[in-house]
Formats: C-alpha cells, structure tokens, sequence
C-alpha cells in the first residue's frame, strides 16, 4: 500500500508540474512582446523617432513639431500594454499620450495622459473615457515613483463588463458596463492604439500657468515592450459583425471572457482603493463646480 501511495504522489506530482508548466506557457504566449514596427507605425513626423537597436523606440518634442504612432490594425476587447519612460527633467508644458479610440465623431476613447512637470514636482496622470463621443470623466493622480527614471509598463484591459487602467498591473481606474441602469458603455466600436508627446502649455501644467521652457528641448519620451493581446478587425468588416466575431460562443472562448477576468480581484480591489486614496487627487464625480449633479454612472460605480 506504501509503494502504490507513494507511486500515486509521483503520478499526481508530474501532473502538477505539467499543469504549472502549461500554464507558464500560457501566458509566455499572451504576454509575449512583440518589435514596434510588428504592430505599430508612424503616424506623423517620422523625423521625430528615434530607434535603438530593436527594443527601444524614442520620440522627441522640439519647438518646430511633436510625434506620433498609431497601431496597424484595430482591436476589439482584450489588453494593450506598452512600457514607456517619461520625459526627464523640466518637461512642464509637454504631454506624452498612450491610448485606444475608434473613428468618427461618435467616437469611444480610453487615454492615458501624462502631463509634464517642474523639475522636482511630480509626473501627474490624467485618465479620461469617452462613449459615443463624449468624455469629460477625468481622473488625475500622482504616480507613487519617479516615472523618468526607468520604464513602466501601461495597460488597457477592456472586455464587455468592464474598462481597466492598470499601471505596473496595479489597477488605477476602473469603468463597469452599467448598461442595465441606462448608461451607455463602450463596446461595439474598433480602436486603434495610439501614442504621442506633444506641447499643451495652456493646460498641462498647473492648468497653463507654467509654460513649456524651449531651452529644455527636445523632450524625449522613451517606449519599449509592446504587447497587444486583444481581437484583431478588419477595417472592412461592420461594427456589429466585429462585436460578434470578439465574443465568446459555444464554438469559441476567449480569454477576456473568463470569469476570473469578469470584475477585480480582492487583492484588486484593495490596490484600487489604496491608489484612490493616497494618490489621487481629482475626480471628475467629485467635481460639483463642473457638475452640480454627479454624472449618472458616478452614482453607481462601486468606486
């Protein structure tokens, strides 16, 4: 009986190490990265881009002109991570962006803006979503390290249930499908992936009180690590045709579909709550200036 026990552990103990390895693979695949020019190209001053060797890609701001990429095909659902390091030193004035949109006036819009400082204050990150072509939902909050000094990665996570902006994994903002209480929620257009770094000295910095110093140029945006891990459509095939062919069925399931994707983790939810509440500093919902009523998906989202 000894030797049959001990001859099942050894049966079982290769299965758990086939299974952990599976599992590795698994997700060796879908966080593989892939080159730039594999998934994205330049979408305006090509003179601006600088790249080093075939990992790193840099784009630079001068006086005369900011830069641009865009992603070679549209996506609908799934995850796009790319990992950048901001502009060092006085970059006040500047704004470096990392975000989705689709087409058209009607448009939906998940963006990451990263609005330049003064020498010694800190990066601020402005997140914004637009449905149907309206946006206004602006959250702010101050990075909880120095994103100049090394690379971090950003990440979209989108599926029919929810939005999330995660920074190093860590959750900073979540938008639930609130369908059900009327409230539209994107999921039924394509976006592209985007990047560029621009001058907005009449917003960005200290809301345009600080300009943009010209002395300090170019600024430099570095980018590395590009995974896009979401459903590829066709330009040519219709909206309602891409929303079917991105969702799961009997035939097939896909990954953003999973229940244990469905809404945050525990441990989620608590660096959710944490970011909220030591870094964030404005909230569009809190905003009673801006909205004498809170917007109707503000009183609903849980956070």
């Amino acid at each position: 009986m000894a030797s049959l026990h001990l001859i099942t552990m050894s049966k079982l103990w290769v299965l758990f190490v086939f299974c952990c390895f599976t599992l590795s693979m698994v997700e060796m695949v879908s966080s593989s990265s892939s080159k730039f020019d594999e998934l994205f190209q330049p979408s305006w001053a090509n003179d601006h881009f600088i790249y080093e060797g075939d990992d790193v890609l840099k784009m630079k701001l001068d006086y005369n002109s900011g830069a641009g990429f865009q992603s070679k095909s549209k996506y609908m659902f799934g995850k796009v991570t790319v990992q950048i390091k901001l502009v060092e030193g006085d970059s006040a004035g500047t704004v470096t962006a990392f975000y989705m949109s689709s087409d058209g006036p009607n448009h939906n819009e998940f963006d990451f803006e990263f609005l330049g400082n003064t020498t010694g204050e800190p990066y601020s990150v402005q997140t914004n979503l637009y449905v149907n072509g309206v946006g206004n939902r602006e959250q702010r909050l101050n990075l909880w390290f120095d994103p100049t000094k090394d690379f971090h990665s950003y990440s979209v996570f989108w599926n029919p249930r929810q939005v999330i902006f995660l920074v190093d994994e860590t959750p900073i903002r979540v938008h639930s499908n609130l369908e059900h209480k009327g409230i539209p929620f994107p999921k039924d257009q394509p976006m592209g992936v985007y990047s560029s770094i621009w001058n907005a000295d009449d917003w960005a910095t200290q809301g345009g009180r600080v300009k943009t110093d010209w002395s300090h140029a170019p600024f430099i945006a570095s980018y590395k690590g590009f995974q896009i891990n979401a459903c590829e459509c066709p330009a040519t095939v219709a909206f309602v045709d891409n929303a079917k062919k991105c969702s799961s069925s009997n035939e097939k399931r896909y990954w953003w579909d999973e229940p244990t994707v469905g809404e945050l983790s525990v441990h989620q939810s608590h660096q959710l709550i944490w970011v909220r509440a030591n870094h964030m500093f404005y909230d569009y919902c809190t905003d009673t200036a801006r909205f004498p009523v809170a917007p109707l998906e503000c009183q609903h989202h849980r956070h």
